[in-house]
């Protein structure tokens, strides 16, 4: 079995007493916290209690804004990559699946990747939250304002790696209604 990143929606976030009800699925990727990942939990982003493992290592994030940054983003890659029916492809299933899944907040459980290196699981999360989200955030917003077209270029040559997550509405670790 591969170690995934697991990325849901829920209408509130999950606190000490209860996880949302219903939580709805949106993608698993394997061993990695993916690009798509990271820029859909990038507005609003905090820690909180995670719905599936002990320690206090979930992320929650707007829905609307992270969803709006992924769009922009796809927008802008698509713009060097218009001969790759792929590649369309890709973002059509994943831009409806968004819309189908649409709630509050994404929820990402990240738990599974951050256990392979052996570190404490919260401060794994919170250098996700603190610095690569941020991070990847920041060089999201510049590409998307035209100051990082070298950015762009990386991510066409590999788009797959980044975008081409497995979009279901049961994944792994699914969530009864």
């Amino acid at each position: 079995m591969a170690n995934r990143s697991y990325l849901y929606s829920a209408d509130s976030t999950p606190n000490e007493a209860e996880i949302p009800k219903p939580i709805r699925c949106i993608s698993e990727h394997n061993w990695d916290v993916p690009l798509a990942h990271k820029l859909l939990a990038g507005r609003g982003t905090t820690i909180v209690p995670s719905m599936i493992w002990n320690p206090r290592i979930g992320i929650a994030a707007d829905y609307a804004g992270g969803a709006a940054l992924l769009r922009g983003v796809l927008d802008a890659v698509g713009k060097g990559l218009e001969g790759d029916a792929e590649f369309a492809e890709c973002v059509a299933r994943t831009t409806a699946h968004l819309d189908k899944q649409q709630a509050a907040y994404f929820i990402l459980e990240t738990g599974e990747i951050i256990s392979m290196d052996g570190d404490d699981p919260a401060a794994s999360v919170r250098r996700l939250v603190a610095d690569d989200i941020p991070g990847t955030v920041a060089r999201a917003e510049a590409a998307l304002a035209g100051r990082n077209e070298a950015w762009l270029t990386s991510l066409r040559a590999d788009w797959q790696s980044h975008f081409a997550s497995f979009y279901s509405e049961a994944l792994y670790f699914s969530f009864p209604g």
